[in-house]
């Protein structure tokens, strides 16, 4: 079993920044697909950004391409997105995620989540 330890979620004005950071503990996450997803109230859920196992292949949404950094520090056991020129349409809450089978970049089969943490940008 993993257990995720979300931090980093908070209120920043358009333009600003926040790092957000995933912490497990239980199992080893250097095996494993991780991801972020967000879902913003009445939207269905999304996935934001996805790192492979190895680390070498990343996703992101269009919605966050070229804004957004996901990483990860398996020494740490920890998840990072970096959002950067946060927008008010990125207000959600946003959730680590992962998965040790399948395809990094597809949302199906994620079976370890935080419990989500908060980001709010006043638009």
């Amino acid at each position: 079993q993993v257990q995720f330890a979300e931090s980093g979620g908070g209120l920043v004005q358009a333009g600003g920044s926040l790092r957000l950071s995933c912490a497990a503990s239980g199992r080893t996450l250097a095996t494993a697909n991780v991801g972020w997803f967000r879902q913003a109230p009445g939207k269905e859920r999304e996935l934001a950004a996805a790192i492979s196992r190895r680390g070498g292949d990343i996703y992101y949404s269009n919605s966050v391409r070229g804004r957004f950094t996901i990483s990860r520090d398996n020494a740490k056991n920890t998840l990072y997105l970096q959002m950067n020129s946060l927008k008010p349409e990125d207000p959600a809450v946003y959730y680590c995620a992962a998965k040790f089978s399948g395809i990094y970049y597809r949302p199906a089969d994620y079976s370890y989540w935080g419990r989500g943490t908060q980001v709010t940008v006043p638009s």
